[in-house]
């Protein structure tokens, strides 16, 4: 059996930057430990399947390590293979997954992404974070994230954690965030417990971070950048209890994989 698989540079317009992810069409699921296979073999921070389902399409994402229940680049990068690849009619895809229902649009040249919100509560982390992430904290969320507050942009540049304690702290990653010198905000993202020392560019941590900072800045319309190594840049909108997240894509490559028919 061949499958046709596409890998996509999400929030960018240029090659080598952004964030990748390898996107695949099926017509029917695969079994959960061979898309877990499949994802560990592309060793990408995401892999994503989508399969037409009841008028929609049901999305799932895979680390190299482990299943997860919201990816934002990943679910760019499928959209982009939709509408590119595939020639999906149209100029809005509705998708469905664990988080709930989910929708990328095509407007003005972007997708956007139309994600639900999510909120932290405080929590107190400071110290122990202090310790993992060498740079001084200015407040902590936690929940499903954790989320830490630093003093600049700087600072969130300079970040260079302990990922074998980090792995080991609750929740699925770490949000470092600050304000920006240019952008309202910027961030990095870790998750070495998943199998993600650092994600290059996290749509889903801007669930997260935009209401955080429409909250701190008193502002709807933000403008973020991830300042990882290939960086990326967002468009961020807080919409009642959605944030809509708005980026670029372009195509890498495509390819073949084939399974033993066994």
């Amino acid at each position: 059996m061949q499958l046709e698989f596409h890998q996509v540079d999400a929030f960018s317009d240029r090659l080598f930057h952004g964030n990748p992810a390898v996107v695949y069409r099926l017509n029917a699921w695969l079994a959960e430990g061979l898309m877990q296979q499949i994802a560990a073999e592309h060793n990408q921070a995401e892999t994503a399947f989508v399969v037409a389902e009841d008028g929609a399409w049901r999305i799932r994402w895979f680390t190299p390590r482990c299943e997860v229940p919201l990816c934002g680049h990943a679910t760019l990068a499928s959209a982009h293979v939709l509408f590119a690849c595939y020639g999906v009619p149209g100029e809005r895809l509705d998708f469905s997954c664990q988080s709930g229902a989910l929708s990328v649009s095509r407007e003005r040249g972007h997708l956007v992404l139309d994600f639900p919100a999510q909120y932290l509560e405080e929590t107190a982390m400071a110290e122990t974070l202090e310790r993992i992430l060498g740079q001084p904290v200015l407040s902590v969320r936690g929940g499903k994230e954790l989320l830490a507050e630093l003093a600049s942009e700087q600072a969130v540049r300079d970040c260079r954690p302990d990922l074998d304690a980090l792995a080991r702290l609750p929740g699925l990653g770490v949000i470092v965030t600050a304000p920006g010198r240019t952008h309202d905000f910027v961030s990095r993202y870790f998750a070495p417990g998943v199998g993600i020392d650092e994600d290059p560019v996290t749509g889903s941590a801007h669930c997260i971070l935009t209401p955080y900072w429409a909250e701190r800045l008193g502002k709807r319309e933000l403008s973020a950048y991830q300042c990882s190594a290939r960086g990326g840049e967002l468009h961020c909108s807080l919409v009642g209890e959605r944030v809509k997240i708005a980026g670029q894509a372009v195509l890498v490559a495509s390819g073949r994989l084939y399974l033993d028919e066994d």
